[in-house]
């Protein structure tokens, strides 16, 4: 039997605890060390997905400095278009129609197209479309109207700017170089008011979109809701009036020419009210625009007295917005719009006002259809009349007006310039000539002065 001495107990008991502290401090110093190389492998992994971002930012701005910069323009227009039909050709497809036939692939894709360029040529009938494909089609014709991609052309300059600067605090913080003159009442042109300008430009531009796109969408609200013959019209066609109001709002205003229904406006010809209220949202948002961007302009320097507006004002042509004139073209191009409407409505009235197409019409009625139809002929495309049972005269006629560009007015900016500089060299000359004629009458009495003292002495 073994017999064990009591005395060996306590060291037996000090070694086991020494082990055991021993196998805990390395099983520490272990998850220490794995600790530590987790934090070292996470901050390596940190730092390449941070230099990845990096490389990955510096690689979309250099495309985009060099698709800004280096790129021309038309191409950029096309890739924007291009994109913007294919995206709203997807957006339709993914939708479902009113109907249970499908339209084809080509049709969907040609009606987005369509849509963003603001052609206003479909291959299937508007009343197919559901609400949700309405709408599709309505952010479309927005986003492709002409003042809205001007609009994005001001953001662009305003980039170019910016980045040609050295960016935008050096542009904030840069002092005004130059001194008014002196004969001219004109602004300092330095970098700084000159990107101020554009950014105002660009909000006077969003505005102008914002407030006629309001009121027009709250005009056609309240008119299709309170009387009944329009709302009789949307109800039975299963149109809903938010959608009808925001749809046919911005296809005037952008000179699309669609409407959510098969027959265009027909069925709203004795709807004058309605067709007041599209009138001036086709001219603000084609032929008058430049007019009315002015304008607006004008009454907000009036307003504020903001230097940016006078410099707008003093220089557009280094704007470089196309749709900004001076004061004189705008004011002939609207005289111009007006005396082509004029024009388009003498004759349409004496060939029409008592043909088979105002059959139905009161005098008030036949007044406000034609003049829907005259304002519609240039490049909005909408019509309350079936054009093939119009005469052959006012067809030509149509054609001729179709063919002329929406700034087109019986002016001349060539001959602006000649005449501004013809006026200045006349006045310079005129001021030679007098400057002249009193250097030698001076000339002339000194001589005369001179002359006398030596008689009289």
């Amino acid at each position: 039997m073994c017999h064990f001495n009591s005395t060996h107990y306590p060291s037996i008991f000090v070694f086991s605890f020494v082990r055991k502290r021993e196998i805990k401090m390395n099983i520490n110093n272990l998850d220490t060390s794995l600790i530590c190389s987790n934090d070292l492998e996470s901050s390596i992994s940190c730092n390449k997905i941070a230099r990845l971002r990096q490389s990955i930012k510096g690689l979309i701005s250099l495309f985009f400095r060099l698709l800004v910069f280096e790129l021309n323009p038309f191409w950029i227009q096309l890739a924007y278009f291009v994109i913007l039909s294919f995206f709203g050709y997807v957006a339709l497809k993914i939708t479902k129609p009113r109907t249970s036939l499908k339209p084809k692939d080509l049709d969907l894709f040609f009606t987005s197209v369509s849509s963003t360029t603001v052609s206003s040529m479909g291959t299937v009938e508007m009343e197919v479309f559901s609400n949700t494909q309405l709408v599709i089609i309505t952010i479309l014709m927005l986003t492709g109207g002409e003042v809205f991609v001007s609009m994005l052309g001001i953001q662009l300059s305003r980039f170019k700017l910016t980045k040609s600067s050295g960016g935008y605090q050096r542009i904030k913080d840069e002092n005004l170089d130059e001194i008014q003159d002196e004969n001219e009442d004109s602004t300092p042109k330095d970098r700084s008011t000159e990107y101020n300008s554009i950014k105002c430009l660009g909000y006077v531009v969003f505005g102008y979109l914002l407030v006629v796109h309001k009121l027009g969408y709250i005009l056609v609200t309240m008119y299709t809701t309170l009387v009944p013959s329009a709302n009789r019209v949307l109800k039975n066609k299963a149109i809903e009036i938010p959608t009808f109001a925001a749809f046919t709002t911005v296809s005037t205003f952008a000179n699309c020419g669609f409407v959510p229904t098969n027959e265009n406006m027909i069925v709203f010809k004795k709807n004058s009210g309605l067709l007041l209220i599209l009138i001036p949202q086709i001219l603000l948002g084609n032929t008058l625009y430049p007019s009315c961007l002015r304008f607006s302009i004008w009454l907000l320097w009036k307003t504020t007295k903001r230097i940016e507006f006078d410099y707008m004002l003093r220089n557009y042509e280094e704007m470089g917005y196309s749709s900004l004139l001076s004061a004189v073209h705008s004011s002939l191009l609207a005289v111009t719009v007006f005396g082509f409407m004029l024009v388009q409505f003498v004759l349409f009235c004496a060939l029409e006002w008592n043909s088979e197409i105002m059959d139905g019409l009161n005098p008030y009625q036949k007044f406000m259809a034609s003049l829907f139809e005259i304002t519609n002929s240039r490049h909005t495309g909408e019509s309350v009349f079936d054009l093939s049972t119009i005469t052959s005269a006012i067809l030509v006629l149509f054609v001729v007006m179709m063919y002329l560009p929406p700034h087109t007015s019986f002016f001349s900016t060539k001959d602006q310039k000649l005449s501004k500089n013809r006026k200045q060299n006349h006045y310079a000359t005129g001021w030679k000539t007098f400057v002249e004629c009193k250097c030698i009458w001076k000339c002339w009495v000194f001589n005369r002065l001179q002359l006398q003292t030596t008689i009289g002495t």
